[in-house]
């Protein structure tokens, strides 16, 4: 009933090194005399013809004492992740590339076939006994399967590209599946049968009780994608977006004034479809390749957006994070002035405290924060730097002084914020002037590396010695003063540092007397 017996073998292609791996693991619980199972994830992907990142292998023993034995013998490190339902994990390193796999062993608490029934969605459902895996004599890296354990037509869900629930309690018994269904989706291109979504509808309320750890590894994988922004649309339409983020919710229906083509909550949505057009992830409806001609893009900067900044997050994840909180303020700043225009004072700032708590909520990592803190905080800075013309080297100075290493991700915030205001009223002699506004701003950042990170004339240590200044927060405005004057070109020399220090003393104790 369980097993679909294969008529003929199918051979799946791996890497040498996961071949290698699987047999070594095979070999040593053939010894134990176990009943063991490659499951889930990586049975599915061999037989997609994807490359799998980890190995699932399901033990009828207690998997901790497995796992522990296992990693002894492969020089590997034992990690137990669940002592109460026996799962533990092996972390294993190649000696020649470095490259880290990591093998879950769980345990089979009856037989495969009840596992399998416990599991997520039918595409995972699927498992191999390691006992009928044998590699091909083909002189090809693949293995050779006899018999698949299929209890849910996983396989026809394969390929049909369907993501099907198990059961009717796959949500109800781990909430974290709601958003790993929608990822799983994007990632494979799959569709989300419309039963499952149903279930998803109704459970949609219980992802508030995820570990916030869970649902930022989640959500951060549904960023990584090309297609976030439709992902995000898609998350709403399930009712999972405003129970993962409630603040997001008052942003709902709020209008804003008639430069903007949307109300905050779906503009919110489409800046981030803004960031991936920017970022070259794909196009977007409501403009053409000509928007691009003026943004500026290069090998540097796609560097830049791909830099990872903690586990499982990239410079681009976080800019598509920021961009979907950067107005997050605007229902509770709102004001109508006495001409009937709406106004939303201080919404940057206020915007940036509630990302802040909305990321620490969810456990991201104080470098992660503090970026997108940054970034919702002054997304409107690009366009308040010059009224008229091109900034001055003062004002390019003290943006990037203000914004440190997330200065060039705002420049991009920025642009996205523009098309997502205009939307399909763009128009494109404005947006070119802003595109070449910003594009002079990111010029001077990459040409001058001085303006932002001047060599040091004088010191602390120097104002103390030379000018007796005593230790107070004077020093530190009077090195910044400085230093602006530097990037400015106004000063050169350490002699010309000394100058404007003494000019400085002087108009300050000028104006102390005058007081």
């Amino acid at each position: 009933m369980y097993q679909q017996q294969l008529m003929e073998e199918i051979k799946l292609s791996v890497t040498p090194e996961v071949s290698l791996l699987i047999d070594r693991v095979k070999r040593l619980l053939t010894k134990e005399n176990f009943q063991s199972y490659l499951v889930g994830g990586l049975v599915r992907d061999l037989l997609m013809g994807r490359d799998s990142g980890d190995i699932d292998i399901a033990v009828s023993a207690n998997a901790l004492d497995v796992a522990a034995s296992i990693a002894g013998s492969l020089n590997g490190k034992y990690v137990p992740l669940d002592e109460v339902n026996g799962v533990g994990r092996v972390i294993v390193t190649d000696a020649d590339t470095a490259t880290k796999r990591e093998i879950d062993f769980s345990t089979i608490p009856d037989t495969i076939e009840h596992d399998l029934a416990r599991r997520d969605f039918t595409i995972d459902a699927l498992a191999v006994a390691l006992a009928d895996i044998t590699p091909a004599d083909t002189g090809e890296e693949v293995l050779r399967i006899t018999e698949l354990i299929d209890p849910f037509d996983g396989q026809g869900d394969l390929n049909r590209g369907i993501i099907r629930a198990v059961s009717d309690t796959t949500f109800t018994s781990d909430p974290a599946r709601l958003l790993r269904a929608v990822r799983l989706a994007a990632e494979l291109d799959f569709t989300i049968a419309s039963e499952t979504e149903s279930l998803i509808r109704d459970a949609n309320h219980m992802i508030g009780t995820v570990a916030g750890e869970r649902i930022r590894e989640e959500l951060l994988r549904l960023l990584a994608g090309p297609q976030a922004a439709s992902v995000l649309d898609y998350l709403d339409r399930l009712g999972l977006l405003t129970e993962l983020v409630p603040e997001l919710s008052p942003a709902r229906g709020v209008d804003q004034p008639l430069i903007h083509y949307w109300d905050v909550f779906q503009h919110s949505i489409q800046t981030v479809a803004a960031v991936e057009f920017l970022l070259g992830e794909g196009e977007w409806h409501y403009a053409s390749t000509e928007v691009l001609t003026t943004v500026p893009w290069s090998t540097e900067l796609r560097q830049h957006f791909n830099q990872e900044v903690s586990s499982g997050s990239t410079r681009k994840s976080l800019l598509k994070v920021a961009a979907l909180l950067h107005d997050i303020a605007k229902p509770r700043t709102k004001s109508v002035d006495a001409d009937g225009r709406a106004r939303f004072l201080g919404h940057p700032n206020e915007g940036a405290d509630l990302a802040v708590s909305i990321l620490e909520r969810l456990r991201f990592s104080a470098r992660e924060t503090k970026m997108v803190e940054l970034e919702v905080k002054n997304h409107l800075r690009p366009e308040q730097m010059s009224n008229l013309g091109m900034p001055s080297h003062r004002a390019v100075y003290r943006y990037f002084r203000d914004t440190g290493d997330t200065g060039i991700d705002i420049l991009f915030l920025n642009l996205a914020d523009h098309l997502a205001t205009r939307g399909p009223e763009l128009e494109l002699a404005g947006w070119h002037e802003h595109a070449r506004r910003v594009a002079y701003v990111l010029n001077k950042r990459f040409e001058e590396e001085s303006l932002t990170t001047p060599p040091k004339l004088v010191d602390g240590h120097d104002l103390i010695t030379i000018f007796g200044i005593q230790p107070s927060p004077q020093i530190g405005e009077l090195l910044e003063a400085v230093r602006e004057a530097q990037a400015t070109g106004e000063l050169t020399s350490r002699e010309q540092a000394l100058e404007f220090i003494n000019e400085w003393l002087a108009k300050t104790r000028h104006i102390l007397s005058d007081a």
